[in-house]
């Protein structure tokens, strides 16, 4: 073999071998970025007090309300309350701690908990309020009865991974019967009032659907069946001016397990980075910023309801 052969042979082997590697790279790597993350919050907005009512903060739901696969203190609960020691410049002394003097907090959410749970378990816990305390519930559901069992055991309600789209449809009403539940469950312990954020669900295969690449079996029909989750949940805020959408789902698109894939509809060039944690289900920590965040901005948008 001339030397001419030799050095395409190699030539074309590198390039194998640097194609393998890119490939293995945008399908597999993951890296979390550091810094913050998510949109930016109007600082001033938070430079001077709503109401110096009393105000009670009620977290319901999942694994995400309860903060699991963040430090204590940095879940998105904690930090809607006040801000750790080292927070980002941008968000200092932005809490509603800040807003509202008079604040007090009760988590009642519960890593693994499903929707059916937080009617029969977590408001249970909720007592009746006086009449002068104005409640603000945040709550993260759903997620649950959609992704348990992961497919190691056939699909029920309220774990129905794998189901068909056949097979949802009353889990699907069900579930909008409980998030009715729910509301009317919490306006009850608020006779002076209360605002309810409600995140809709987020995606970790940004759209695609393809939670095997992550270990998980293949679910067909999981894109629909999200899809209709997440309308259940916007009509609710539709239907009840005290229930305030928070879109989680757009939120993270582009930060799930195709964050680094340039080539996806949602990349983020401004931070391609994954916002979840190992287990897939969860945020990681900047994800819980993200959350924060979000959670913050919206209600921000109703503070006049608190004077």
């Amino acid at each position: 073999m001339n030397r001419k052969r030799i050095i395409l042979v190699l030539s074309a082997g590198l390039l194998l071998i640097a194609g393998m590697a890119a490939a293995l790279f945008f399908q597999f790597a993951r890296p979390e970025g550091n810094g913050p993350a998510g949109p930016k919050i109007a600082r001033e907005t938070f430079s001077q007090p709503w109401s110096d009512r009393p105000v009670l903060l009620v977290g319901l739901g999942d694994s995400v309300t309860a903060g699991f696969g963040a430090r204590k203190g940095y879940g998105y609960f904690d930090r809607l309350i006040k801000n750790p020691t080292d927070e980002f410049p941008d968000l200092k002394n932005v809490s509603l701690s800040a807003v509202f003097p008079n604040l007090s907090a009760t988590n009642l959410s519960v890593s693994g908990s499903t929707s059916g749970e937080v009617v029969g378990r977590q408001l249970a816990l909720l007592s009746t309020n006086d009449v002068g305390m104005r409640g603000v519930v945040v709550m993260t559901t759903g997620g649950n009865d959609l992704i348990h069992n992961y497919g190691r055991t056939a699909p029920r309600e309220e774990a129905m991974y794998g189901a068909t789209w056949e097979q949802a449809q009353p889990w699907v009403k069900n579930f909008a019967r409980c998030l009715e539940e729910i509301i009317a469950q919490i306006k009850n312990r608020f006779p002076g009032g209360c605002d309810i954020f409600m995140a809709n669900i987020f995606d970790p295969t940004d759209g695609l659907g393809d939670a095997e690449r992550a270990g998980l079996p293949h679910w067909p029909d999981a894109m629909k069946i999200l899809a209709a989750y997440n309308e259940v949940i916007h009509k609710n805020a539709e239907k009840h001016p005290e229930v305030h959408l928070v879109d989680m789902h757009q939120a993270f698109l582009g930060h799930g397990i195709h964050c680094l894939q340039f080539w996806r509809e949602y990349f983020d060039r401004r931070d391609p980075h994954y916002w979840f944690f190992a287990n897939l289900e969860d945020p990681n920590e900047r994800g819980y910023d993200v959350i924060r965040r979000i959670f913050l901005t919206e209600i921000a948008k109703v503070r006049n309801s608190f004077r």
